[in-house]
């Protein structure tokens, strides 16, 4: 007998196995619920990036996967790709406005406004910047209004040179208010206009809502509210790249005027009139 080491033919009896079709892809967009099949993580698209998105679980857990296979919705596999380009519209802007389609950005006005904190410029941009590029309106952001009265005078405003300020907190009797009045009593009063909100921080200025919660968190005095508020929804807060990721977050749900106070809402349009009014 003829001893064969290599045994008998592998493949007698081996069946191919069924090619799987291949997933259908499925566009990437906001508030999609997923399930990473890896990891099991199920949540809802919060941010989408270029190659990536951040799913949001119920316990208000962020992770980040890569675009591509390994998803499932409903219990059935999807390839999740990038969101679905929409098509321009000549419908309403985020303010409301009618949006202007195929117009180029008009060369910048004179008149300026300027907004106190990097965060309120980001909300103000988001909202009304198609507005503003169709009026020639630049924007600058103030890193606070203590020397409110020295940089209007640096401006130097006139009747066809207008300034508008947006401030935080603008209150009776606060340090912001004060300054407000200064300004108004100077020498060029007539053509600076400063209008605030009531919110200590304009993370007030998004709807509760639109974080799914009733009302924004009360902080008591002595803790910095930035860090109280990220502390009070469980959010990371011991860096200030925690706190710049937790205001991504609020802004990432803001899409037009509805989701913003009126407080805010007003203010600016009152500043936007102000610094485009021909008179």
């Amino acid at each position: 007998m003829t001893y064969d080491r290599y045994g008998s033919d592998p493949l007698v009896g081996f069946t191919k196995r069924p090619v799987l079709a291949a997933a259908p892809v499925v566009a990437a967009e906001r508030d999609l619920v997923l399930e990473h099949a890896a990891t099991g993580f199920v949540g809802a698209i919060v941010r989408i990036e270029s190659t990536s998105v951040e799913l949001e679980d119920r316990a208000g857990k962020i992770r980040a996967f890569p675009l591509g296979a390994g998803f499932l919705v409903d219990g059935a596999r999807v390839t999740l790709g990038p969101p679905v380009r929409k098509a321009a519209s000549t419908g309403r802007s985020a303010s409301g406005s009618i949006r202007v389609a195929d117009v180029a950005a008009r060369v910048a006005l004179p008149s300026r406004i300027y907004v106190e904190g990097r965060h309120d410029a980001e909300l103000v941009e988001k909202v009304w910047g198609h507005d503003l590029r169709v009026e020639g309106v630049v924007v600058e952001y103030l890193e606070g209004v203590d020397d409110l009265v020295s940089l209007v005078a640096e401006f130097g405003p006139a009747k066809s040179r207008r300034l508008g300020v947006l401030v935080d907190h603008l209150v009776p009797g606060s340090k912001e208010s004060r300054i407000a009045d200064a300004v108004a009593r100077g020498p060029h009063g007539s053509h600076v206009l400063v209008v605030g909100h009531p919110y200590i921080d304009v993370w007030q200025a998004v709807k509760p809502q639109r974080l799914g919660l009733r009302e924004w968190p009360v902080i008591p005095r002595g803790i910095e509210w930035k860090h109280g508020i990220c502390a009070a929804l469980g959010w990371p807060h011991a860096e200030q790249a925690d706190i710049a990721r937790a205001w991504q977050r609020i802004l990432g749900q803001v899409n037009s005027y509805n989701d913003l106070e009126p407080a805010l809402l007003g203010r600016v349009e009152q500043l936007i009139d102000f610094v485009t009014d021909p008179a």
